[in-house]
């Protein structure tokens, strides 16, 4: 039996942490899904998550099985959703799982899910009921993963709060108890 937890990144974590951001672009290329076909996201953005804390992994017998971000509070991205409405509104006091990625090594072995329970109880301890995440149109894979796990559509949201090609993404809600 595995021993797997959710547990914060540290530096030591970080090329784990890139290779899985690097084969996950590759897959969602590969897929035809322009999500992260950019330089987004950087091997800066990811450090930068890891030095502010907010940067998480997901340990499967001592292996970086997985990556993820867990922004605490106001997500400027979150401000504007079109074609539905927050539960609690834009001004809500929420967390938003970002940058969710597994590794190539532990595809496929229903991780994703047990990656996201573990952000949820974080969330949850440091008092955040309501939990956001979105993603590309296109992702049909993750947009099952979101709502296999309980999330709820609200609507449309645009990254960066740029209204251009490429940057729309689907916005999903759930509130915990």
């Amino acid at each position: 039996m595995s021993t797997i937890y959710v547990r914060k990144a540290t530096e030591a974590d970080l090329d784990d942490i890139y290779t899985i951001i690097k084969n996950a672009k590759k897959f969602l290329g590969e897929q035809g899904i322009d999500q992260w076909q950019s330089d987004y996201p950087s091997e800066d953005d990811l450090a930068r998550d890891v030095k502010f804390g907010i940067s998480y992994v997901l340990d499967v017998d001592g292996q970086v099985a997985g990556t993820a971000t867990l922004h605490l509070g106001i997500d400027p991205d979150y401000l504007h959703l079109e074609g539905g409405e927050w539960a609690n509104g834009d001004q809500g006091h929420y967390s938003a799982i970002h940058r969710i990625a597994v590794s190539n090594d532990y595809r496929g072995q229903g991780l994703a899910s047990k990656f996201i329970s573990g952000l949820f109880t974080i969330s949850s301890l440091r008092g955040f009921k309501d939990v956001r995440i979105d993603t590309h149109p296109d992702n049909k894979g993750m947009q099952h993963v979101i709502l296999s796990n309980g999330f709820t559509k609200r609507g449309t949201i645009y990254a960066n709060g740029k209204r251009n090609h490429g940057t729309e993404r689907f916005a999903y809600q759930i509130e915990l108890k």
